[in-house]
């Protein structure tokens, strides 16, 4: 006897209580087009419906944001008349099951968040998480992955230049893909995602819709894969396709759409990314008060007879919608066409409708015709701002005090130091080769150190001698044991990679990875990453003006470790000289900048680092976070660098944040980049070797004398560690290395475990 077939609701991703407030917003019986309608709209992934009660305690003022969370992307005001906007996204499910498709489109997705703003898409970073590489599937989704980035990336135009390469057996069923964009535009072009004035045209300007990516949202961004083997467990019933890119018709776009803002055609723009046109159509249209028609027989299509629900739900790529007037319509047209870029007549704005109480309400009418049978009635406010909010259930680990006791800080020593330094260095030159970091010509420091740094300069901007620059980090070791700690500290380690190119911080966005939101465990995490996320923002000053959510990071009942990725924009005022980077050279000193010794009763903590966590040991306590003291630190090695960028003298030649790996792998990185050994003789403990807690800095000067009464001077501790030259890395009796150890274990490691010619 065959089961009943499950509800149309259920299959969509819909609950029970969720139709019945489908229902009660209609006041009547949806059809089948509006369930499809809403149950993109009201998916985890587009209405934040778990997360939104959390994500309002973050700070988002400040004097310099133009436009905070709830747009298309965060834009802050830079000075001399430029704005820069600035987005992160995940792209995590779509890439588990089509590396190539799925960061390529991560990265043609981001850049539309970026350009619908009035901005020039002027720089892409990738932080990417994935399993060990012992594993053969891992191999082919880092190929797979780094190809659709550089493959999209290099094609379209815009340099990748920085992110993260993280590997740890969590994510091997379900790797994290982030792709940050940031632009730059002349203020006064900057324009916002609102349709207004009734009887104005909806155009859908780009590729035509096809099938790909229906279901994107609601299935895969939605929920967590069944199996433990990952994307190959989804129910091939409900495995939705990856969307598929064009990164030329994406260039065609971004100068078409940037030349309607120049002549002044576009009353509002937004692009069409997760849930399609009727994401494009509900958001423009809520966002202005008012109603809007749709004709889905005007959509242009790619393949033949496409249902009403696929057509407004599909995901194709490279299209926005453009609300403009009808006065307007041949110049716009006429412009597209030199473009090559299709434009569309798909829609009208039209009058709010009287509710039963005589309250004005927009309605999105999914029409056969522009004035023929109505498809789908639905107010538009209900799909874009009105999804059900979860407060859902909170539960501390049970096993957290357990894992917190199991601490590596208190271990007697085993095993070599010099070991333990090689087997932390992994040079990532091998996946940022793959990119153009170059294109525009405006990269001052591009991937592979601590911070990006590009002039902020390009086509129709103002001149300037400002620089932007950018750094992406994580730490899933930390918040896998404290989230909210956790998160504090990798926001600090953020504002520490700015400083080390001489920026100051000025805006955060963040990518929030977790787990299945309906384990009580995973939304404690990121309630807790939240908190810390805000605590560390109001004590350093930064507003959060966007990010990403996503949730059911899982598969076989395993959730991933809290991966928070914090995103900051930084700014410079003056660049006209590259600064020093990890270049340190013969006869200088190298100094330890910073509170040498963590806040709280662990001097060195080895809880959560990377050295520990190659031992086995994933316990332990994380080092508490001194807002103060960190500030006043960051930015004394803010202006000392920011000096160098101005152009003036200092004896300051060399600068690397300690963090990953701890001072012995800082100490290893600079020797690996310039080939000059250094003969440390201060070091404390063991422990001191390995410790990451941010706050420190290795500086390398040619006056140490004048360097260390500056520094004192400006509140911050300093520490001579010893001096700069020959061919080995000594560090306190504990670690002694050849240059040519260093240098060759860092260039192989990622190569040899990829299984790569070199």
């Amino acid at each position: 006897m065959s089961s009943a077939p499950e509800p149309l609701h259920r299959a969509l991703g819909l609950t029970d209580p969720e139709l019945e407030a489908i229902r009660s917003v209609l006041g009547r019986e949806p059809n089948h087009l509006e369930l499809a309608l809403y149950a993109v709209m009201w998916s985890e992934h587009c209405s934040y419906k778990s997360s939104r009660i959390h994500l309002r305690r973050l700070p988002t003022t400040a004097p310099h944001v133009l436009v905070g969370p709830g747009e298309n992307a965060g834009v802050i005001d830079a000075g001399d008349g430029i704005a820069v906007a600035i987005r992160i996204e995940s792209h995590n499910h779509p890439s588990a099951i089509e590396p190539y498709q799925g960061a390529a489109t991560g990265v043609g997705g981001i850049l539309r968040d970026v350009f619908t703003m009035g901005a020039r898409p002027l720089v892409v970073m990738d932080p990417l998480f994935f399993g060990e590489l012992t594993d053969a599937r891992q191999r082919w989704l880092v190929e797979g992955v780094v190809s659709g980035i550089s493959g999209y990336g290099n094609s379209v135009g815009v340099p990748t230049v920085g992110g993260e390469l993280t590997f740890d057996d969590c994510y091997a069923s379900n790797p994290l893909v982030n792709v940050l964009c940031a632009g730059a535009l002349p203020t006064e072009r900057l324009v916002l995602g609102v349709a207004s004035g009734v009887g104005n045209l909806a155009v859908l300007l780009g590729s035509s819709t096809g099938r790909d990516g229906i279901g994107g949202v609601s299935v895969l961004a939605s929920a967590g894969f069944e199996g433990s083997d990952g994307a190959t467990s989804l129910d091939d019933a409900k495995r939705p396709s990856v969307q598929v890119g064009d990164p030329y018709e994406e260039k065609r776009l971004i100068e078409a759409c940037l030349e309607l803002l120049d002549h002044g055609y576009v009353v509002g723009i937004q692009d069409l990314g997760g849930a399609g046109i009727v994401c494009a159509t509900s958001e423009t249209a809520a966002r202005g008060g008012v109603g809007m028609d749709v004709d889905v027989t005007a959509i242009p299509l790619r393949e033949p007879a496409m249902q009403p629900y696929e057509i407004m739900t599909s995901e194709s790529q490279e299209r926005m919608l453009a609300i403009i007037t009808p006065e307007n319509w041949p110049a716009v047209a006429a412009l597209c066409a030199k473009w090559e870029v299709r434009a569309t007549i798909v829609g009208h704005v039209v009058e709010p409708t009287p509710d039963k109480d005589g309250n004005p309400v927009g309605m999105l009418r999914v029409r056969h015709g522009f004035d023929g049978e109505i498809l789908a009635e639905v107010p538009a406010k209900s799909l874009a701002d009105e999804a059900p909010l979860y407060d859902r259930p909170r539960q501390r680990p049970a096993n957290l005090d357990a894992v917190r006791a199991d601490d590596p800080t208190d271990d007697e020593p085993v095993g070599s130091p010099n070991e333990d330094l090689l087997g932390l260095l992994v040079d990532p030159a091998w996946v940022y080769r793959q990119y153009d970091s170059q294109l525009f010509l405006n990269t001052v420091v591009g991937p592979g150190r601590d911070a990006a740094l590009l002039r902020l300069a390009g086509p129709g901007l103002p001149i300037s001698e400002r620089g932007i620059a950018l750094s992406t980090d994580s730490n899933p070791r930390w918040c896998a044991l404290d989230p909210r700690t956790g998160t504090a500290l990798t926001v600090a380690e953020s504002v520490a990679n700015l400083a080390c190119v001489g920026a100051t911080a000025k805006a955060v966005v963040n990518c929030l990875n977790f787990g299945n939101p309906e384990h009580p465990e995973v939304m404690w995490q990121l309630s807790e990453a939240i908190d810390g996320m805000a605590e560390a923002c109001k004590g350093l000053g930064l507003p959060v003006i966007g990010g990403n959510v996503s949730l059911y990071n899982e598969s076989g009942g395993n959730d991933i470790d809290p991966t928070p990725v914090v995103g900051l924009l930084g700014v410079v005022d003056s660049l006209i000289a590259p600064p020093p980077g990890w270049a340190w050279r013969e006869g200088d000193t190298v100094v330890l900048v910073g509170a040498r010794r963590a806040a709280g009763d662990q001097p060195f903590p080895l809880g959560g680092t990377r050295w520990a966590t190659r031992r086995g040991r994933r316990g332990g306590r994380v080092p508490a976070f001194d807002a103060a003291t960190f500030a006043t630190t960051a930015a004394f090695v803010a202006r000392e660098i920011a000096a160098i960028c101005a152009g003036r003298p200092s004896d300051v030649t060399a600068v690397h944040d300690v963090s990953g790996g701890g001072l012995a792998a800082a100490l290893g990185e600079m020797v690996a980049v310039t080939g000059v050994g250094a003969d440390v003789t201060e070091l404390e403990s063991h422990g001191e070797l390995f410790s990451e807690f941010p706050g420190r800095f290795v500086m390398a000067t040619n006056d140490a004398g004048s360097f260390v009464d500056r520094a004192r001077a400006s509140g911050v501790a300093v520490v001579t560690l010893g001096t700069i030259g020959g061919a080995r890395l000594r560090i306190g009796g504990q670690v002694d290395l050849s240059v040519q150890q260093i240098v060759h274990r860092r260039e192989a490691a990622l190569v040899e475990a990829l299984a790569l010619d070199a």
